[in-house]
């Protein structure tokens, strides 16, 4: 197999993966709730900062699926979720009315994650097979 088969093969598995996590993913909306149930009505940065996080830690877990290297790699996943998303969540969260700095930041991360890990992964044809 060529090198260029071989990352189609990848590519067509991450983008079903893909597809798969973002079934699995949880609506923003109710995200929003949990972390931020006192601004969750009236505040769209913190659903897009939410958001932004939960894509992020998808992105980054199906990154580590794709390579077979899962276990034991939580500080480095944390750390490029961070990468992508602090600066960005620390000013939408700015926006609206809250302060927060690299901690908290790290912490929502750390509360996405923990959510997401409980959620009840649907069944696939494949898993059934």
């Amino acid at each position: 197999m060529s090198f260029i088969s071989v990352l189609e093969t990848v590519g067509k598995g991450f983008e079903k993966g893909l597809k798969w996590a973002m079934t699995y993913a949880i609506p923003v909306e109710r995200l929003v709730g949990l972390l931020f149930p006192a601004t969750a009505p009236v505040a769209a940065e913190v659903t897009d900062a939410t958001s932004l996080i939960q894509s992020a830690v998808l992105l980054v877990e199906q990154k580590y699926a794709a390579s077979g290297v899962q276990s034991g790699t939580g500080a480095q996943k944390l750390t490029e979720v961070l990468v992508l998303t602090e600066q960005t969540v620390t000013a939408l969260l700015a926006k609206a009315g809250l302060q927060v700095d690299s901690n908290y930041v790290s912490s929502l991360v750390s509360a996405v994650v923990a959510i997401l890990n409980v959620q009840k992964a649907p069944a696939t044809s494949e898993a059934k097979a």
